[in-house]
């Protein structure tokens, strides 16, 4: 039997082992993430243990208590691992996503006495109760609410949007095929979630090279890549600094100052729209590049800023040069919004009492 498992499961164990390897000598991710996908890792694999018993044994009559028992647990599996998936890559997840895996799991066991949602006939064979399908129905309430949470939290960026809509369709795979394929996709059903989640995972390190840690901007280095490619579309550049993180620091400590930064970025993560980017290139400073934008369009991107910052507590200078042709170059507009950036800051500083803006930096 082993032999068997290892055939028909040699390259769900490859995926999992690699898997496991990169998280080892992942630097990008927590350590609470870390060892959340250790566990969904572990759960795959003993559900493909579950799966290839209970199909093994299909054919043996004698075994029917037996493949009630792995029955309830696949179906109670599915809805949870997605859960798991869910509480691994959302951040801010309770345990009470797990509530309706936990209560489906119990009214699959009940199942196995009642046939509520299967039943293991005398001869071994399947049939479907008149709960049948609800496990598939907590799966898929589960996936939309996990692609729903992953769009929310990301920068609604095709590099951000590509890998959730792969996750999606693997998702959605394991939902539809079964009652297209039959049992025959059961058997694939845990390397095709393995493959999907570990190839989102890569995605996700790739982007994690490209983002700021704290606020989930792109960071300094992809702004530098960004500006070499197709400099003629950049027809605008918007540079922002924080008034006041020096004062937060000193005063209410580092936690604060990062709290303040954080806020301001999802302020500025909320008003981009398409072809729209943003960047933390330094401490309190950051940058947005559009690209074919019109004027129109940059104006009121700035007023999106200006409203969303002006709910918050903190306050930030922002500058702009707009470049309607494409025929400046990316320093030059650099330089223009700096300039106008730091004037706002220094007016910002006079009124406050600062006698140099730039000095009081931050």
């Amino acid at each position: 039997m082993i032999k068997e498992y290892l055939l028909q499961n040699w390259s769900l164990i490859l995926v999992l082992a690699a898997f496991a390897i990169a998280l080892h000598i992942t630097v990008f991710l927590d350590k609470r993430t870390i060892r959340r996908m250790y566990v969904l890792i572990v759960g795959v694999f003993l559900l493909s243990l579950v799966v290839f018993v209970e199909f093994s044994i299909n054919a043996y009559p004698e075994y029917r208590i037996l493949r009630s028992i792995l029955m309830a647990i696949r179906y109670s599996s599915t809805p949870f691992i997605i859960a798991q998936i869910m509480y691994t890559l959302v951040k801010k997840q309770t345990w009470l996503i797990f509530i309706p895996s936990m209560v489906l799991g119990v009214i699959d066991i009940v199942s196995i006495f009642t046939g509520i949602v299967f039943k293991i006939n005398e001869d071994n064979t399947f049939s479907r109760g008149i709960l049948g399908y609800l496990p598939f129905i907590v799966a898929g309430l589960y996936s939309l609410a996990l692609v729903y949470l992953l769009i929310k939290r990301c920068n609604k960026k095709w590099m951000e949007i590509i890998p959730i809509i792969f996750l999606s369709l693997a998702l959605l795979s394991g939902l539809i095929f079964p009652f297209v394929f039959g049992s025959d996709f059961s058997s694939i059903f845990c390397p095709t979630i393995a493959i999907a989640i570990f190839v989102y995972y890569v995605f996700e390190i790739l982007q994690q090279t490209k983002k700021d840690s704290l606020t989930e901007l792109l960071n300094r280095h992809a702004y530098h890549a960004d500006i070499s490619k197709n400099p003629e579309e950049i027809t605008a550049l918007i540079s922002i600094d924080m008034n006041g993180l020096k004062v937060i620091n000193d005063t209410q400590g580092h936690a604060a100052g990062d709290e303040a930064l954080l806020t301001l970025a999802l302020c500025f993560r909320r008003a981009l729209k398409a072809r729209q980017f943003g960047y933390r290139v330094g401490g309190d400073e950051f940058v947005i590049l559009c690209r074919k934008t019109s004027r129109e369009d940059m104006d009121a991107l700035i007023k999106r800023i200006e409203a969303d910052v002006g709910d918050t507590k903190y306050n930030c200078a922002i500058g702009y040069s707009f470049s309607g042709d494409g025929q400046k170059n990316v320093e030059e507009m650099l330089r223009e919004s700096d300039m106008m950036m730091y004037e706002v800051k220094e007016k910002y500083y006079r009124e406050n009492g600062k006698s140099n803006g730039r000095e009081n930096r931050g």
